[in-house]
C-alpha cells in the first residue's frame, strides 16, 4: 500500500467506526444476492461482499479517454484501485474507456441516466446540455489550476457546480487538472489572428467560440479521433493537452509547429461525476471515502502533469525536431479581447451560466492581484538575467 493511500485509509477507517451504524438495515441499492430460507423456516440474505464482509457496490465508471491513456485515462483506474483498497472492497469499480460502454462524448448522459454510476471527462464536452459547465472546466485567459481550486473549494465554485448539475441527477467533483495547456499543433506559422481565418481546428469549449470570432471553424472531437482527423485533413490544426499527452498521440508526426501558451485552457479541470441516486445509496462513511479519494485524484493529476510535461517537451524538441513557437503578443491581446466577448455572450444566454460567470469573475478579480505580486513576480525574478 502506498503512503498516500495508507494515510487516507487510516482517516477513512476512523470515520467508518463512527458512522458504521449508517450502513445497515435499509435497501440502499447495493448489490445483493437472493433471499433463501433455512431448514427451520427463518430467512437469511446472501449478498455480495467485500473483503470486510460488508455490503458491496459494484459500479461502472465511463470515461471520455482511451483506456489507460497516460494521465487522463490512468487517473480513473487509480481512483478505482484506491476506493477498492480504502473500502476493503466495498466499492468495486470497473472502468471503461471511451467507446467501450458508451461513446466518448456521451459520458454525462450515461451517468445522468444511470447507465453508469460514475464518469470522468471535461465539462465543456457537454456544453449543449449544461452551458454553465464550461466555467467549471476552463475559461480562456481565466484562472490557473491553483486559482481554480481556490474558487472551487473556498470561493463558492463547488456549490454552483453542483447546482448546475442537480437537474440532471448528477453530482460533480473537480477530478484532476492538467495545468496550463499548449496552444496547439499547426502546419503553418501563426503570425497574427488573421492566420486563423478559415482554419478548421479541433478546439472545444469557449476557446472554440473565440476561434469562430477570429474567422476559424471549431471542431469538437474526442481525443481518440484527433490523429486521424488531422492526418486526413478533416481538420487543419488541433489542440489536445500538452507535451505529455501530445507525444503519446504522436501529433508531432503530422504537424510541424507547436505553439504556446494555451491561452484557451489556462488550467483545465477534469471532472468526476456520480449518479445522484447511486451516491445517495452509499452509507455516510462511504460517501466520505469517495469525497476523499476524488480530492486526492484532483491533486495528484496536476502533480503528474507538472512532472511529465517537462520530460515530454524536451523529447519533442530535442529528439523529434518539433518547431516550438510562441503566439505573438498582438495576437494574444486580440484573442483576449475576443475571449471576454465570448464569455459575456455565454453568460447572457443562460441563467445558470450567468451565475457561474459572476462568481468566477468575482473570484478572479480578487485573486489576480495577489498572483501578480507572488507567483508571477517570483517567476519573473527567477528568470531574470
Amino acid at each position: 500500500m502506498t503512503t498516500r493511500v495508507l494515510m487516507t485509509s487510516l482517516l477513512v477507517g476512523s470515520l467508518s467506526l463512527g458512522l458504521a451504524g449508517c450502513s445497515g438495515g435499509a435497501d440502499n441499492g447495493e448489490t445483493t444476492g437472493s433471499n433463501q430460507s433455512s431448514e427451520d423456516g427463518t430467512t437469511s440474505t446472501e449478498m455480495a461482499s467485500g473483503d470486510s464482509g460488508e455490503k458491496t457496490y459494484e459500479w461502472k465508471l465511463v470515461t471520455t479517454w482511451p483506456k489507460n491513456f497516460p494521465g487522463l485515462g490512468t487517473a480513473p483506474e487509480r481512483l478505482a484501485d484506491n476506493l477498492r483498497e480504502m473500502t476493503d472492497g466495498q466499492i468495486d469499480i470497473t472502468v471503461y474507456g471511451a467507446g467501450d460502454l458508451v461513446p466518448a462524448l456521451e459520458v454525462f448522459s450515461a451517468v445522468s441516466q444511470g447507465t453508469a454510476e460514475m464518469g470522468h471527462g471535461a465539462g465543456y464536452y457537454w456544453k449543449g446540455k449544461v452551458p454553465a459547465a464550461q466555467f467549471f472546466s476552463t475559461v480562456p485567459f481565466g484562472l490557473t489550476a491553483q486559482e481554480y481550486n481556490g474558487w472551487m473549494f473556498y470561493g463558492g465554485g463547488l456549490e454552483l457546480y453542483r447546482e448546475a448539475y442537480e437537474p440532471f441527477g448528477v453530482i460533480p467533483w473537480p477530478g484532476g487538472n492538467t495545468g496550463v495547456q499548449m496552444g496547439g499543433w499547426f502546419n503553418k506559422e501563426i503570425n497574427s489572428v488573421e492566420d486563423l481565418k478559415g482554419l478548421k481546428m479541433r478546439i472545444p469549449g469557449i476557446g472554440g467560440d473565440v476561434l469562430e470570432k477570429a474567422g476559424g471553424t471549431p471542431v469538437n472531437l474526442p481525443g481518440g479521433e484527433i490523429f486521424t482527423a488531422l492526418q486526413t485533413g478533416t481538420i487543419d490544426a488541433t489542440e489536445w493537452v500538452g507535451p505529455y499527452n501530445d507525444l503519446s498521440f504522436g501529433l508531432h508526426q503530422i504537424a510541424e509547429y507547436y505553439y504556446y501558451p494555451g491561452w484557451h485552457e489556462p488550467g483545465t479541470a477534469l471532472e468526476l461525476i456520480v449518479n445522484e441516486e447511486a451516491y445517495n445509496s452509499l452509507p455516510d462513511h462511504l460517501q466520505k471515502t469517495v469525497d476523499i479519494a476524488v480530492r486526492e485524484m484532483n491533486a495528484d493529476m496536476l502533480a503528474e502533469y507538472t512532472a511529465r510535461n517537462n520530460e515530454a517537451l524536451k523529447e519533442l524538441v530535442d529528439e523529434k525536431g518539433v518547431k516550438l513557437r510562441r503566439f505573438p503578443d498582438d495576437a494574444l491581446k486580440r484573442l483576449r479581447n475576443m475571449s471576454e466577448e465570448a464569455v459575456k455572450a455565454l453568460a447572457e444566454k443562460d441563467d445558470m451560466a450567468a451565475k457561474a460567470y459572476e462568481s468566477y469573475k468575482s473570484f478572479r478579480d480578487k485573486v489576480v492581484p495577489y498572483t501578480e505580486i507572488s507567483e508571477q513576480t517570483y517567476i519573473e525574478a527567477r528568470s531574470a538575467e
